[in-house]
């Protein structure tokens, strides 16, 4: 186990699929995401926050398996969507994506002004922890 999902009995649950916190054990090593976007390979872009945050899920998943982690490593979750409308998009495609993770990560949502092109409406990074490789 390379981290811990904390739900505290004292506070109200989560809005979602996720964790007020994480505790990580010592000695893991740790992948940092950068701020992914949802462009395909092909340079094309969904329209759409649930579209762009399932694309972006998948994005994610192909950089923590370059280093031979996982969606199940993922131990905070950070996004940022353009409008409080996406908000609802975004969250769909994240609980779908976290439905089978048996330890949830903690997640932030925060609301920004844009992105680099107009028809990004998410971005999300992910911090992932595992075993230090052998």
């Amino acid at each position: 186990m390379s981290f811990r999902s904390l739900l505290p009995d004292s506070l109200a649950p989560p809005f979602a699929r996720y964790a007020h916190g994480v505790a990580i054990e010592a000695g893991q090593r740790m992948v940092r995401t950068a701020g992914q976007l949802a462009m395909a390979k092909d340079g094309s872009i969904p329209e759409g926050a649930e579209a762009q945050a399932l694309l972006v899920f998948q994005n994610i998943e192909a950089v923590l398996a370059e280093d031979g982690l996982g969606k199940n490593d993922v131990c905070h979750l950070f996004a940022f969507v353009t409008a409080r409308e996406h908000m609802a998009g975004y969250m769909k495609a994240r609980d779908a994506w976290l439905a089978d993770v048996p330890k949830l990560p903690a997640s932030t949502l925060i609301i920004v002004g844009g992105f680099t092109r107009e028809e990004f409406v998410v971005e999300i990074e992910a911090t992932a922890v595992g075993p230090v490789a052998g």
